[in-house]
């Protein structure tokens, strides 16, 4: 250990050495269109390529394999509303160990489901994690389960941890990471979003603010952070800093769109703050963790859609015609003209406030870009129609 902290850097080493056979050594390569896009050098390790698709594989392996035989025979209990769930239920599976897994009620259909499919009793309950917490530790008293905390455990700590083992160890060419045991010289940034900035205030001494809103970083949506982690992140972790909703939605969407991989809002902070924070890092190189992939398939869809929308290849339109036969065809020719194709189209004749022989087409129109979007739009005037945009 070093000094009071829970780790120190030859835990994880260990840990590394431990659990090399139970993880996937995940790639680590070069971007170069996010280089080009953010003015940094910029190196992805993807740690969405694990088997759950997330880096809480690492911790969850560490924990497991240094458990009694006694403590393996009993069995697990872990709460997680997903990618700790389903690292804890996989590995408990490969290695036999019995393991239950309480989710919130709030937990997705689908990451209830891929961990029970991994074989975990699964109990869900609690309409927030602190009153999940509560029911698992109740069940591990009531059962004689170890407990297998998401964060808050030496043991998962130090196997989270390896990830930077294997970033070292595939390449040295940067200055910026979140780790720098081996690398005293390489700044460390965490990331956090700006919903939930419980580490940032307890960094600063200040009281936890509850979260304003809900966000897409729901592996990072934590209020209160860990009493070991806190120490960890002072003695260590030059910054920590806050993106809003917007740079995260944005790096989800750009990780698909660029780097053909799917990335989680969790997963994909740090090239929020990457893009959020360009200045900060021009001309250096940076390593991010893509820590997990495992999105809602709606909630991608919608973050796809509004950054389409976002950057000018959805519009929605409002365009006003005669509410006579045959009026519909000029308008969808002029738009098709301009090479823009149709998404959506309603008509809206009963609720806007228009003349009985009018009616207010919606249009939905799918362009190259904003400046393709003008160009339909300035067509569509052309040809004679009230047009405007629908924000």
């Amino acid at each position: 250990m070093t000094d009071t902290l829970a780790i120190g850097p030859d835990d994880v080493a260990a840990a590394a050495a431990r659990i090399a056979g139970d993880v996937e050594h995940t790639p680590v390569a070069r971007s170069h269109t996010l280089s080009a896009l953010t003015g940094a050098e910029v190196i992805i390790k993807f740690e969405n390529l694990q088997f759950t698709a997330s880096f809480k594989d690492r911790g969850a392996a560490n924990k497991l394999r240094q458990l009694s035989d006694d403590e393996r025979h009993a069995g697990v209990i872990a709460m997680s509303a997903g990618n700790h769930a389903q690292g804890v239920a996989y590995h408990a599976g490969r290695l036999g160990i019995p393991a239950t897994i309480v989710m919130p009620t709030s937990a997705s259909f689908a990451k209830v489901a891929n961990t029970e499919a991994l074989g975990a009793e699964i109990v869900q309950s609690g309409a927030t994690f602190a009153e999940a917490a509560t029911v698992a530790e109740r069940i591990a008293d009531e059962r004689g389960l170890t407990w297998v905390h998401p964060y808050d455990d030496p043991a998962v700590i130090a196997g989270q941890g390896t990830v930077a083992v294997e970033l070292l160890d595939q390449s040295e060419e940067f200055d910026v990471v979140l780790v720098r045991a081996q690398r005293p010289d390489v700044e460390i940034v965490g990331v956090q979003s700006e919903t939930y900035p419980g580490m940032i205030a307890a960094l600063a001494g200040e009281e936890l603010a509850p979260s304003r809103s809900d966000t897409i970083a729901d592996g990072i949506a934590v209020k209160q952070p860990g009493r070991l982690t806190v120490p960890i992140v002072r003695a260590h972790v030059d910054d920590v800093i806050a993106v809003p909703e917007t740079a995260i939605e944005r790096a989800v969407s750009l990780f698909l769109e660029i780097e053909k991989t799917v990335a989680e809002g969790a997963g994909s902070v740090g090239l929020a703050a990457l893009l959020h924070h360009a200045d900060r890092w021009r001309g250096k190189q940076v390593a991010l963790v893509l820590s997990g992939g495992n999105i809602d398939s709606r909630v991608l869809a919608s973050v796809l859609m509004r950054e389409m929308a976002h950057t000018g290849r959805i519009t929605a339109l409002r365009i006003a015609i005669s509410d006579t036969p045959g009026q519909l065809a000029p308008l969808v020719t002029a738009i098709g003209s301009a090479g823009a194709n149709i998404v959506e189209l309603e008509h809206r004749r009963i609720f806007d406030p228009i003349s009985a022989r009018a009616t207010n087409i919606d249009v939905v129109i799918e362009t190259r870009d904003r400046h393709h979007a003008d160009r339909v739009i300035a067509t569509i005037r052309d040809a004679g129609y009230v047009v405007t945009r629908v924000e």
